[in-house]
This record gives structure tokens, C-alpha cells and sequence, in this order.
């Protein structure tokens, strides 16, 4: 027998938890990068060492996550939320009490790998709870939980680790993810798990429609992080800023980047498709102005807020895209786009560096806009493709009839 409907305020409770959690882990896998130093001297590694701690994570998210949502497809996706949650606290208290760089390394890796399952849950529990027609906008507010660690989370846990240490900024961050934990087991309601074996799932979610949209998305985190990575460099030398002003750049991006996953969802429900296109063209077009106003720092500052703003804004309509098109694979599919995203985070990376090492820190921005401009067919061309026949078993199984909530 089906359990009662939720109330809109219930499920808006679970959306709330269910950012919270996102929240956390996404601040955990970036807080590293705030506190390398740290960490290399508490070790005794070269900066370039504990650097691979920020690499491996991604790895272990990208290959680990949908590795373990495979494995745990038929659970209840509330059992999978809360056992992720666990293991990421104990893999993050493995990190915490350790002195040894390669047991901190698999810790890492462990950690990434819980977090890319916990994402997969998080997406399947968010649209179990509202309509067809607002899967968008939970999607939009589970995936805001990471571009909002990213703006507001990392700095503050940068500030922890430098007035606590390292140590104590993982401390800080093992306990939000108990509170997360404690969150997710007094809110979040069951969600059954998918009826088809992983092998169905698999099969389904790797259907060339699918990774074409997985493509996409690799190409457009690649484009914006090979300018991203590089451009405290970029404002130094390019624009002439210095000190505390690039950290309000950077909480400018920030800002942009939850602020457009926020409203991404929107986008998603009324034409993913359309979104895609439009926000990969968005960021090219900011990139180019990027490149062409580098010296003016107001200019500069309005370019950083829009790609932002684009990059981000399309997140919702990326894992609506990819869940609709894996049609029966759809609960599988749920971890794909982290995956692809962390996977254009590295290439771009190393796109952005090779431009730089060769020429200047400029052209890490101009390596950005020719992935970007590289995209834009592509987004293009998956506008057409269609879910399969079978489009009902794309969604992840309601667990009632769904109640109406304002995401």
C-alpha cells in the first residue's frame, strides 16, 4: 500500500535536506584546494603532492560513483542517502586522524566514490517527491547544494583550516555530514529502487543518445574550467588586480554560479534542449568577451558573473537531459553527469595549462573558447534526440502520488 502524498512543505523539506547534504560533501571534495599548503607541510609532500588529493577525489568520483549506484540500484534510494553519508563520515574521520599521505590519498578517493553515489540518490529522492512537470526544479535545487559550497562552503572552510588547521576544517566538515545524515533519516521518506537489474540499467544508460549529452556536458565544463583554472593568474597579469579584490571576483563567480543553478531548473522543465543550446552559446560568447575586455576589471567582473551565470544555469537541464534519454536506464544515469562533468573539469584543465604554458595566461581563456565554440553543433545536434519509446521508466519510481512543491 502506498504511503500518504507529502504535504508541499514536507517536500520541500526534503529538497532542503537533500541540498544540505550536497552542500556538504561538494564543500568536502573542494576544501582541500583551500588548505594544499597545509597539508603539504603537516605531511612533509611537495605542493604538487597534496595537489593529487584534489585529482584523485575527482577520479574516485567519477569512476567510484556510478560504480556503487550500479551496485546499489535496487535499494531504497533513502538506505543509499544515508549509507553514503555514512561512509563519507568515516572515510572523511580516516582523513582526519591520519598521518600518512597515501592512506589520506584512498581516503580521498573512498570519499569521492560515496559522493558520487550519495548525488545519484539525491537526484532519484528530489523528483520522486514532486510532479512530473517540476523534475527540473528539484534537480535544480539538489545540484545547487555544490555550486553554493562552492561559493560560500569553500571559503569559510578555508578560514577554518587557517585558523584550526587542516585537520580541523575536515573535523568541521565530518560533523556537518552527521547533521546531514541525522537530516536525511528524520526527513527524507522511502524511495523504492529501480525494478530492472544493473545490466538493464547499464545498457540503457550508455545508448549513444545518452553519451552524446554525457559528451556535451564534458565539453562544456571542459571550456569553462580551462579559463577558470587559471584565472587568478589572468586577473593579475592581464587585469591588474591583486590581493583581496580577486577574492571578490571569485565570490562574484560564486554567487553567479548558484544563483544560476538555482533558476537552471526552470530552464529544464519548460525545454532542456533549447537550454543547452542557448547556455553553451551563452558561454562562448562570455569567454570571447572575457578574452576582448581582460584589462577592464569592471568588464571583466560582468563577464565572470554571466559565464557563471550560463555554466551553471545549464546543470538541471544536462541530468534532465541525461536521465529522459537513458529512458528504463534512468536510475543508473543519475551518477553519469557528475561523472562527465569531473572528467571535462581535468581536460580542461590541462587544455588551460598546455595554452599557458605555450603562449600566456591569456590564452588559457581563448583554450576555453575554442572548446566552447566546439560545443555549440554539438548541442545542437542532441536538441533532436528523443527518449525512447519507453519514456515512463526513465523516471526514478514515485513513491506516492506526487504533491505539488514550490522548488
Amino acid at each position: 500500500m502506498d504511503a500518504p502524498a507529502p504535504s508541499p512543505s514536507r517536500a520541500n523539506l526534503v529538497l532542503a535536506t537533500l541540498f544540505l547534504g550536497m552542500f556538504v560533501i561538494g564543500g568536502t571534495e573542494l576544501l582541500a584546494v583551500g588548505v594544499l599548503d597545509l597539508i603539504a607541510a603537516d605531511l612533509r609532500v611537495s605542493i604538487p603532492a597534496a595537489g593529487l588529493l584534489v585529482t584523485v577525489y575527482a577520479l574516485g568520483l567519477a569512476v567510484g560513483g556510478p560504480v556503487l549506484t550500479a551496485a546499489t540500484i535496487r535499494l531504497d534510494k533513502r538506505t543509499v542517502l544515508a549509507g553514503a553519508l555514512a561512509l563519507f563520515i568515516v572515510s572523511n574521520l580516516v582523513a582526519v586522524l591520519t598521518g600518512s599521505y597515501g592512506l589520506l590519498l584512498v581516503a580521498r578517493i573512498l570519499t569521492g566514490a560515496f559522493q558520487g553515489l550519495f548525488i545519484a540518490a539525491a537526484f532519484a529522492a528530489g523528483t520522486a517527491v514532486v510532479p512530473p512537470a517540476r523534475a527540473g526544479r528539484a534537480m535544480a535545487v539538489v545540484v545547487s547544494g555544490v555550486a553554493v559550497s562552492g561559493a560560500v562552503g569553500v571559503p569559510l572552510g578555508t578560514l577554518v583550516g587557517q585558523a584550526l588547521g587542516w585537520r580541523g576544517a575536515f573535523a568541521a566538515a565530518t560533523g556537518l555530514a552527521a547533521a546531514a545524515l541525522v537530516a536525511t533519516l528524520a526527513v527524507v521518506p522511502s524511495v523504492p529502487g529501480a525494478g530492472a537489474g544493473a545490466r538493464g540499467q547499464v545498457r540503457s544508460a550508455v545508448a549513444p543518445r545518452v553519451l552524446a549529452v554525457l559528451a556535451l556536458t564534458g565539453l562544456i565544463f571542459a571550456s569553462v574550467y580551462a579559463a577558470l583554472t587559471y584565472i587568478v593568474p589572468f586577473l593579475q597579469t592581464v587585469t591588474g588586480v591583486s590581493g583581496g579584490l580577486i577574492s571578490v571576483f571569485l565570490l562574484a563567480y560564486g554567487a553567479a554560479t548558484a544563483a544560476g543553478s538555482f533558476g537552471g531548473g526552470r530552464f529544464a522543465d519548460a525545454d532542456a534542449a533549447r537550454a543547452l543550446v542557448v547556455g553553451t552559446a551563452g558561454v562562448a560568447g562570455c569567454l570571447l568577451a572575457l578574452y576582448l575586455v581582460g584589462a577592464v576589471p569592471v568588464l571583466v567582473a560582468l563577464a565572470l558573473l554571466a559565464v557563471g551565470g550560463f555554466a551553471m544555469g545549464m546543470a538541471p537541464s544536462m541530468q534532465y537531459r541525461v536521465v529522459s534519454l537513458a529512458g528504463p536506464g534512468g536510475a543508473f544515469a543519475q551518477s553519469l553527469p557528475a561523472s562527465a562533468a569531473n572528467v571535462g573539469i581535468a581536460l580542461g584543465s590541462f587544455a588551460g595549462g598546455a595554452a599557458v604554458g605555450a603562449f600566456n595566461t591569456s590564452a588559457a581563456v581563448i583554450a576555453g573558447l575554442v572548446i566552447a565554440v566546439i560545443a555549440i553543433p554539438v548541442a545542437w545536434a542532441t536538441s533532436f534526440l528523443t527518449p525512447p519509446a519507453v519514456e515512463v521508466a526513465a523516471a526514478p519510481p514515485p513513491i506516492r502520488e506526487p504533491a505539488l512543491c514550490q522548488a
